[in-house]
């Protein structure tokens, strides 16, 4: 009997310490507690609810005792509600009293939808409280004269509250600032003016109204440094003077095939002409002979065409003295 009492009162203290572990579970009495003497009220059954709704009463009881600590008047649905949506209470409650004790204007729908939207509020508000500087890349500019010229500029910006849910990122700050640098340079007459005072460009281009449209208010555009880079204007006259000079080769090696062509064909005509007059030359004898056969020509006739041909073979040589008569002696 001994033992079987003793298994029994094992199993009762097993059952016990069950039954403690899902009370205090579905019951947490140290957080309900605490929230009791902190000022919230909820009750028992509100976290039993939170439990059974899969929401961690700390992650919204905690939240809400800061909150009323700091003086703001928080709803715990709301909260719950927030997170059930897949927010960040945590950062919600905190940046809402960041907000409030900067004199910042932010309600609880603004700053849960802030957090909704994938921006993070709490760091909102500080850049609100403390703006950053915002550093861009080598902006490469072209003044007038062909001078390239390399801006480095630091932006400091704030975040706007009020345009964070739809503005647009930091990314467009810099390339909206870029495309500023990049005008204001290319509008110098000489890369010298630029040097001189590179706070037109920054006075330039934070008139432009470049925020406009972006989660944020810039304050200021530094130009931190400006380097001077290749002489563009000059490399593109090289460019321009070789593609010229491409072109003029092209051109002449042009009218050099054609000459060329010209020229074979002014041969190949030549050769046709001397070959119709080698066939013409080979028709005569043949003619002479037929003259003969008919009677047409004598022997005499024949003989007088022979000598008026040597008569002017005489001729043409008396009238072309030949190169030997001049080296012979007196």
């Amino acid at each position: 009997m001994g033992e079987v009492s003793l298994a029994f009162g094992f199993v009762i203290l097993v059952i016990l310490l069950i039954l403690i572990f899902i009370l205090n579970y579905f019951v947490p009495l140290g957080l309900w507690l605490t929230a009791y003497f902190s000022g919230v009220s909820v009750s028992l059954f509100s976290m039993i609810g939170m439990r059974l709704r899969k929401v961690p009463p700390a992650r919204i009881i905690k939240p809400q005792i800061n909150a009323t600590k700091a003086g703001l008047a928080l709803i715990i649905s709301e909260l719950e509600a927030h997170y059930l949506a897949g927010g960040n209470v945590d950062k919600v409650v905190m940046a809402l009293i960041s907000a409030d004790k900067a004199n910042i204007e932010l309600s609880f729908q603004r700053g849960t939808a802030i957090d909704l939207a994938g921006r993070d509020v709490l760091e909102a508000v500080r850049v609100s409280v403390n703006p950053k500087v915002i550093e861009t890349p080598k902006v490469a500019a072209v003044a007038k004269d062909g001078i390239q010229l390399m801006a480095l500029a630091r932006v400091t910006v704030r975040a706007n509250i009020d345009r964070l849910v739809g503005g647009a990122g930091e990314e467009t700050i810099l390339a909206r600032v870029g495309e500023g640098i990049v005008s204001t340079i290319g509008s110098a007459v000489n890369h010298k003016a630029v040097l001189e005072n590179p706070d037109t460009i920054s006075k330039t281009v934070l008139g432009k109204g470049l925020d406009s449209g972006t989660a944020f208010e810039i304050l200021s555009i530094d130009i931190a440094d400006v380097d001077v880079g290749r002489n563009i204007g000059a490399q593109l006259q090289t460019d321009q003077a070789e593609a010229d000079k491409r072109i003029a080769q092209a051109k002449a090696e042009e009218r050099r095939a054609m000459a060329v062509a010209r020229e074979q064909e002014m041969k190949a005509a030549v050769q046709e002409m001397r070959a119709k007059v080698v066939e013409a030359e080979a028709q005569i004898p043949l003619a002479m002979a037929d003259a003969f056969r008919k009677g047409n020509l004598g022997v005499m006739d024949y003989y007088q065409l022979r000598n008026i041909q040597a008569d002017t073979k005489m001729r043409e040589s008396i009238a072309t003295p030949q190169e030997d008569m001049k080296t012979e002696p007196d």
